[in-house]
């Protein structure tokens, strides 16, 4: 008695887990290996040695296996223990969206300061809103307030210079190439510093846009 206690001890420590069948769900799991692989309950049972109702049971969470069952399940099935004990995930299925935006052919909002051109219109429920924008803007005084929207935003200068300001920082000088990933909640403002207005690709997460 004292040997099985210390068995069953010994399984809750591998597993990390105060119990070990219920949380576990050990029998679900088997299903799922079993399935996985094709193979019968006779065919479990020829590589464990346990018997196909011993395994049925077992299945159904009907009994919990002891110790000696787990070992004679983890040799035979040629797992471990953690793949025992740990559940699949879920697959994820892609719903196969797409949409092209061609040059040019983007949603234009222009504003005083900037003219936006929202990207990919045609995907509702998006996790992204990217957009490219002509930074208009000369000096920060042309802002009436910050602009600041839920969420975050990725920022990366696709011709010019510009300089961003932000409410907890010092302004930043970027040029083409560079860019920048930062809370959009934070009041931002962005300037061009070059001779020909920059140019900016925005893809922020959604929220109250600009």
């Amino acid at each position: 008695m004292a040997a099985t206690n210390d068995q069953e001890a010994a399984v809750r420590i591998a597993s990390g887990r105060k119990a070990f069948v219920e949380p576990l769900r050990l029998g679900e799991r088997l299903k799922e290996i079993r399935l996985a692989n094709r193979w019968t309950l006779g065919d479990v049972s020829t590589r464990t040695g346990l018997a196909r109702s011993t395994l049925s049971k077992i299945e159904n969470d009907q009994i919990s296996p002891t110790f000696a069952a787990v070992q004679k399940l983890i040799v035979g099935l040629g797992i471990d223990l953690p793949q025992l004990l740990t559940p699949t995930k879920p697959q994820l299925h892609s719903r196969g969206r797409r949409d092209r935006t061609a040059l040019g052919g983007g949603k234009l909002h222009p504003t005083p300061t900037y003219e936006h051109e929202l990207l990919s219109c045609e995907l509702a429920q998006k996790r992204m809103i990217p957009f490219k924008t002509i930074v208009r803007a000369r000096h920060f005084s042309e802002f009436q307030e910050w602009i600041r929207h839920d969420g975050e935003e990725f920022l990366m200068v696709l011709d010019g210079d510009i300089l961003l300001y932000s409410e907890f920082y010092e302004p930043l000088a970027m040029s083409a190439g560079d860019s920048l990933y930062f809370d959009s909640d934070m009041g931002h403002a962005l300037i061009s510093t070059s001779d020909n207005d920059a140019v900016v690709l925005s893809v922020c997460t959604p929220g109250d846009g600009y």
